[in-house]
């Protein structure tokens, strides 16, 4: 893997380690969608909220808990930089990697559900999800809309992601989907 990749890898780590303690635990991934639920203003016992709470808690099962490699149910930086690096290696692989995880979000960020993510959803969900502050969200957002639409369509979504957790591409606007990287 490449320099680049360690720094996405990086910063999707400290917007996943919602305590701050430098690990990843699945409580860690139940305050995400805790955060996204209350950001959202859905009841907590609402269908919306099961479904991300359920996505969620199978995303920590099937992705990151696998990555925990002495077993202490937490994962530091080191094992997920190096799960990441030992299964995101081929781009083929998407659509049983990340793309079930991203058409769920998509989903649940498209709030007024027009097959489409505007500024404000984008957003919504960067912010409060991932701690990506307001101004960095506007300024990928609209890198990110390609087709200068004002909103991104479900393959611009898938874009995005695939190009942030596969790519190497120093200039790609993804690079900066969870927060802004440095080097």
């Amino acid at each position: 893997m490449t320099a680049l990749q360690d720094l996405k890898y990086g910063q999707w780590f400290r917007g996943a380690d919602v305590d701050g303690d430098g690990f990843i635990t699945q409580e860690d991934v139940r305050m995400m969608s805790a955060r996204y639920i209350d950001a959202r203003g859905t009841a907590p016992d609402s269908a919306t909220a099961r479904l991300l709470t359920e996505q969620m808690d199978g995303f920590w099962t099937n992705v990151i808990a696998p990555m925990d490699q002495d077993g202490d149910g937490k994962v530091d930086l080191r094992e997920m930089t190096e799960g990441f690096n030992g299964v995101l290696t081929d781009p083929a692989l998407y659509p049983q990697q990340i793309a079930p995880v991203t058409d769920c979000f998509f989903d649940l960020v498209d709030l007024n559900t027009d097959g489409k993510i505007d500024q404000a959803e984008f957003q919504q969900m960067f912010d409060s999800v991932a701690g990506v502050p307001s101004e960095d969200c506007a300024e990928i957002f609209a890198a990110l809309d390609r087709d200068g639409s004002g909103a991104l369509d479900r393959a611009e979504f898938h874009q995005a992601l695939a190009e942030f957790f596969y790519g190497n591409d120093p200039d790609a606007p993804a690079n900066h989907l969870f927060g802004r990287i440095a080097g």
